[in-house]
C-alpha cells in the first residue's frame, strides 16, 4: 500500500501531527509545496484554519493534482474552528477525490489559546489513528 503524508503549517501545529503520522505508516511528511509525484492508496492531508479557511497551498495543491489517490484522509489543527474537513471535502470533491470519513482533529495553540497543544498525547494519538487508517 502506498502511503504519502502532505501538510501546510504556518505556526508548527500540523507540522507536528505530520511528523508523528509519517512515522507511524512509514512515510516522509512533506509541505503542500510538494506535488505527488506518483499514485497513492492513501494520502493524508493536513492543513489548518486560518481567518475561517483553510491557506491558499492546500487549495493549490488538490487544484493542481496529476495523480490517482485512492483516498485522502483529512487531519487538522485550529483554535478556535473545529476542523477544515468540509472545507477540504469540498476542494476534492471538485476533483472527484475521494475523501475518508474518518479525520484527526486537536487544538492548535494560538497566541495565548490552547499553549503546548498540540502535545505529546496529541501526537500519539495522531500516530494511532494513522495506523488504524492503513491497517
Amino acid at each position: 500500500m502506498k502511503v504519502a503524508v502532505r501538510y501546510f503549517s504556518r505556526g508548527g501545529n500540523t507540522k507536528k501531527l505530520a511528523d508523528a503520522i509519517a512515522e507511524a505508516v512509514g512515510a516522509e511528511a512533506l509541505t503542500t509545496e510538494v506535488p505527488l509525484s506518483e499514485d497513492v492508496d492513501i494520502l493524508f492531508l493536513g492543513s489548518s484554519v486560518y481567518a475561517y479557511g483553510v491557506d491558499e497551498s492546500v487549495k493549490k495543491f488538490i487544484a493542481g493534482n496529476k495523480v490517482k489517490i485512492g483516498k485522502v484522509v483529512n487531519f487538522s489543527t485550529a483554535a478556535l474552528v473545529r476542523s477544515t474537513y468540509k472545507q477540504v471535502g469540498k476542494l476534492l470533491k471538485e476533483k472527484n477525490i475521494p475523501m475518508a470519513e474518518e479525520e484527526f482533529y486537536c487544538r492548535g495553540s494560538f497566541g495565548p489559546m490552547h499553549k503546548g497543544k498540540p502535545d505529546a498525547a496529541d501526537r500519539k494519538r495522531a500516530a494511532e489513528f494513522a495506523k488504524k487508517i492503513v491497517g
